[in-house]
């Protein structure tokens, strides 16, 4: 049986949405029974194009008009894997006035429901928790990490093996990095007939940006001296 990494190691649910919405490119609006694809996120992020906001609570009349709106967004892996999917975030609202996938300015949402799909399951998220939830500051640059390390270093990420617990049964044939957060980096072992993924976490988490480099280099210097002291993999 697989060992499930504690929560301190892995990322939230509120955590995975907000880094979802920060670096997507892409995302599909559904309002008045129409399928808007809006490709210009680039720099913005989802909420660059949508501003959230709870229900309404004013004291004066409501807007009459109340359009239902739902935002999906896809979380793809950067790196060259197998079932590249990673996740599916679904956002929930209405809005006072019709959809204009032409308007300039962000468009008001009043939230309603955020749902994170997983291979691991379903998970739903409050606006309260969104915004309690500080941005992963590897969010926006997570895609040219893993790349860099797949390019650049692909002699080194094998190494890593070694610290993952429990150790892999024979038979891998493929090491990639899948998904890197500030609590640590995901490595998907690809087998001749299948796939799974393993988790390494970091000694702390990231605080930033320029944090994240020597926390790689730890890794592979503890993975090094395993493999100097004999500690292989069966």
């Amino acid at each position: 049986m697989r060992r499930t990494p504690s929560p301190a190691s892995v990322p939230t649910a509120a955590e995975r949405v907000r880094s979802i919405l920060a670096a997507a490119h892409s995302m599909t609006v559904v309002s008045d029974g129409r399928h808007h694809e809006i490709r210009r996120l680039d720099g913005t992020g989802a909420m660059g194009h949508f501003h959230l906001h709870a229900a309404w609570e004013g004291t004066g009349t409501p807007s009459p008009v109340r359009v239902p709106v739902r935002l999906e967004l896809t979380d793809i892996a950067p790196t060259p894997v197998r079932d590249r999917l990673r996740a599916r975030v679904t956002l929930t609202g209405v809005l006072r006035a019709p959809y204009d996938p032409d308007a300039t300015d962000s468009t008001c949402m009043e939230f309603g429901q955020g749902v994170l799909e997983e291979s691991g399951g379903r998970a739903y998220v409050t606006l309260q928790e969104l915004e309690a939830t500080e941005l992963d500051p590897l969010a926006t640059c997570e895609a040219g990490i893993l790349t860099h390390l797949v390019d650049d270093h692909a002699d080194l990420v094998p190494r890593l093996l070694q610290l993952v617990r429990p150790r892999p049964e024979p038979g891998v044939t493929k090491v990639v990095p899948v998904a890197i957060d500030r609590y640590g980096l995901t490595l998907r072992l690809e087998h001749r007939r299948g796939h799974h993924d393993a988790r390494i976490p970091f000694r702390t988490p990231v605080r930033d940006l320029d944090h994240v480099g020597p926390q790689i280099h730890a890794l592979l210097s503890a993975a090094r001296r395993l493999s100097h002291t004999g500690h292989l993999l069966a």
